[in-house]
């Protein structure tokens, strides 16, 4: 059966789909549809771009949290349990006002994957701006290959994540500047002895938060806390492009010959 792809301009990036399984059925293309409109009402709900949104007005206060659609006191939630995990290494509340930024797209597009596995499509990927949530394989005998970008050469990649039913999130400073924010001082997170960390698991949620919380960590602090997190692992690539990787990282790629 044909597969059945799609890119989608929101929330700021391109989401893109693969969906490997009832690609040509009626029903696939449903599902695709809901997907994207999932993802568009996120953008609405949540985009600290747009004056109006229900986020943008709560963090005026000009909007009470009970009157917010209740995604948003979920993605609050999540935030705030984050911050604890991570000893306030991650926040949404970092820097002027709220930005829940960091939990909302991997929340986001893996809720957009659910969509699809919840009409059938069970073998699909939904990839948002390189942020990444799989379900299956997207073919019988062979696992996604999922490249991680490498952040000091374009174009290139610093490896490659394979498995079925997983979850890659990448955060770093290469592509958009230095926009993660250290928590603790509202400064973005510029020298923190990482060029990007990037975390594989079963949850893009859990990878995209621990990817942001570890980066705006930087050096060894991240890595001990990354090895300390359970279904989760990391890999992260230094300023002076060498790179490192959790204890566990081997059994979803072939690893460099140093670490």
């Amino acid at each position: 059966m044909n597969a059945l792809r799609h890119a989608e301009p929101v929330m700021g990036t391109v989401v893109s789909f693969d969906i490997r399984d009832g690609g040509s059925g009626a029903a696939a293309r449903e599902a695709l549809r809901q997907a994207v409109r999932w993802l568009h009402r996120v953008d609405a709900v949540f985009s600290t771009y747009r004056p109006d949104s229900q986020v943008s007005r709560l963090g005026r206060g000009e909007l009470a949290l009970a009157d917010c659609d209740p995604e948003v006191a979920e993605v609050l939630a999540l935030g705030e349990r984050a911050e604890r995990a991570s000893g306030g290494w991650f926040s949404v509340r970092a820097g002027a006002g709220l930005d829940p930024s960091g939990v909302v797209k991997g929340w986001a597009v893996e809720r957009a994957s659910a969509i699809l596995r919840e009409a059938g499509c069970l073998r699909h990927s939904v990839n948002g701006g390189g942020d990444i949530q799989t379900a299956g394989r997207p073919e019988p005998e062979r696992d996604w290959q999922l490249g991680v970008a490498h952040p000091l050469h374009p174009g290139a990649f610093a490896t490659v994540v394979r498995g079925s039913g997983i979850a890659l999130a990448t955060s770093g400073s290469a592509e958009r500047g230095a926009h993660i924010l250290d928590p603790h001082t509202g400064a973005p997170v510029d020298d923190g002895g990482l060029a990007s960390v990037s975390v594989v698991g079963a949850s893009l949620t859990a990878a995209d938060i621990a990817a942001t919380a570890a980066f705006a960590m930087g050096g060894a602090a991240a890595r001990g806390w990354l090895e300390r997190q359970p279904g989760l692992e990391g890999f992260a690539v230094t300023p002076d492009g060498r790179a490192w990787w959790t204890s566990g990282f081997g059994r979803y790629a072939e690893l460099p010959g140093t670490g």
